[in-house]
């Protein structure tokens, strides 16, 4: 029976470190996301958009029809 008390002991001891581990967690997650809400004016509210990078276009398939005739000759 004493090691039955002593494993529960450790687990208790074990399971009140992990709670409060998250709470110390939830704790500073709040204050940084109030702490960088200061700043959210500094910082753009979307990202700036690049310029599309040239696409083929959906009729261009000159390439496709060209490996397709090399396929069907071999």
């Amino acid at each position: 029976m004493d090691m039955i008390g002593q494993g529960l002991v450790l687990m208790l001891f074990g399971m009140g470190i992990v709670y409060l581990f998250l709470g110390i967690l939830i704790v500073v997650t709040r204050v940084s996301c109030s702490w960088i809400a200061r700043f959210d004016s500094i910082l753009p509210a979307e990202p700036s958009k690049k310029p599309a990078a040239k696409t083929k276009a959906a009729g261009d398939d000159a390439d496709v029809a060209l490996a397709i005739a090399v396929a069907m000759n071999r």
